[in-house]
């Protein structure tokens, strides 16, 4: 014979209380006034029993289910340990775990396996508690109406789209980048050229004007460069003066490792805004706090979702890598 699940009553028999003091220790309202021994004891024998919550009874009356949707925008989603999103992916897990959230996986993915914008995808979302959202774009139009009704929802990475009222756990782009061009100030260069892909991503434009803005201050020359970098390119520069080059990190990797090449076997000093590909680990730049963004994204959404925010915008510092590759000018 299969032995039935236990139940609030048979918890409430071993303790030797009644099944509705059971009820108020077992749904945690802290607002009933409950003997810290009589709650012991009712701990202790679900415990014993190996009580587990029925979760559709517990949504009903809590209306939580202590679930929180993570949903992206990529092709596929980022299990490499290669990939940029995939130490956010860790730092998620880790604080839900730690908060008792367990996560849902939200594919919206059309039959072709490519992620979507379809609103309908996005909308599913709502049986979550909440949902982290993270992805180079915001389908606004859907991200919208999730915000109007008030569902609890984080992207991770800055965003501005919604005149800010969509929040954000992302990275302080601008000021990282601003203190790589002041290291570079520091060593002496006067001249030079910064390189990245053409992409209107917030974290593209933060680190374009972090760079823009700490040359302005040191009044040196500094000039933004979309085009194609070969070997080339780097003897133009050096014609015109400069004397180092900073790239954006991005997700391919193809402006840094063009930048690389280019600069190969010459005198040029240059840097990251970000960390290269696996074998740069003496290139000048600074480390993103992915893990960290993940985490604390967790932390603000539960705060949404329990109704006590304390900032809907956090931008995290970038941790600075000193490096080999900036030398002083001669």
């Amino acid at each position: 014979m299969t032995r039935r699940a236990p139940r609030q009553a048979d918890i409430a028999a071993l303790a030797g209380v009644s099944q509705a003091t059971v009820s108020v220790v077992l749904g945690g309202r802290g607002s009933v006034r409950m003997a810290e021994d009589t709650r012991l004891r009712v701990l202790a024998a679900a415990e014993e029993l190996g009580y587990v919550p029925d979760p559709v009874a517990t949504r009903l009356a809590s209306r939580r289910n202590h679930m929180l949707g993570l949903y992206t925008f990529k092709a596929t989603f980022p299990t490499d340990v290669a990939d940029s999103y995939y130490p956010i992916l860790v730092g998620v897990e880790e604080q839900a775990a730690a908060l008792g959230q367990d996560l849902i996986l939200f594919t919206g993915a059309d039959g072709r396996g490519e992620r979507t914008h379809d609103e309908a995808a996005i909308r599913r979302t709502k049986i979550a508690d909440g949902c982290l959202f993270f992805g180079r774009h915001v389908p606004v139009a859907s991200i919208e109406k999730l915000v109007e009704t008030d569902f609890p929802l984080v992207y991770i990475g800055r965003r501005d789209e919604l005149d800010g009222r969509i929040p954000f756990v992302g990275a302080d782009y601008v000021a990282a980048s601003a203190a790589v061009v002041d290291q570079l100030v520091g060593h002496g260069h006067r001249v030079i050229r910064y390189v990245r892909e053409n992409d209107d991503a917030p974290s593209s434009t933060d680190r374009e004007r972090g760079v823009v803005e700490a040359s302005a201050r040191a009044g040196i020359d500094c000039r933004v460069v979309r085009t194609d970098v070969d070997g080339t390119t780097a003897q133009e520069w050096l014609h015109d003066g400069v004397t180092a080059v900073v790239v954006e990190e991005t997700d391919t990797d193809a402006a840094y490792l063009a930048v690389r090449r280019a600069v190969d076997g010459t005198d040029l000093s240059y840097a990251v805004l970000g960390r290269p590909p696996e074998g740069g680990e003496d290139v000048t730049g600074f480390e993103v706090p992915r893990r960290e963004m993940g985490r604390r994204a967790v932390e603000l959404l539960v705060e949404l979702i329990t109704g006590d925010p304390k900032d809907l915008h956090q931008l995290l510092p970038c941790t600075p890598v000193p490096g080999t590759t900036v030398k002083d000018v001669r």
